[in-house]
């Protein structure tokens, strides 16, 4: 499915909603601005799911061993790790950002499907 082509394009054949909890802008009853969550923007993205090899002999509930999925999007610096995706009715919760060689072409986003 993901060649290493150079044709970042031909991977990105899914449309995400990129999710943010956010400050409401309406005051509730206690005075307060409750926190919501928001729907920032849809991004197109490839999803990979990872092997079972990545997630064997590592520590219990390590980061690695939380990865579910690898999302590839074009570099958005405007998304933050406390972020999620949510795709098909699956939420997809943001576990770390990587920039592959610092180019700011793309972004590798870690994930854990939240059930």
């Amino acid at each position: 499915m993901f060649r290493n082509n150079g044709n970042l394009t031909s991977q990105l054949n899914r449309k995400l909603e990129l999710w943010r909890n956010v400050p409401s802008s309406e005051m509730n009853e206690l005075g307060q601005y409750p926190i919501v969550e928001t729907l920032i923007k849809t991004v197109w993205g490839g999803i990979i799911p990872q092997t079972g090899q990545l997630l064997s002999g590592r520590a219990a509930d390590t980061t690695l061993s939380r990865t579910t999925h690898k999302i590839k999007v074009r570099y958005d610096s405007s998304i933050l790790p406390s972020d999620w995706f949510v795709y098909g009715g699956s939420r997809y919760d943001i576990l770390y950002i990587l920039d592959p060689y610092l180019n700011h072409e793309r972004l590798e986003i870690f994930c854990e499907v939240v059930v």
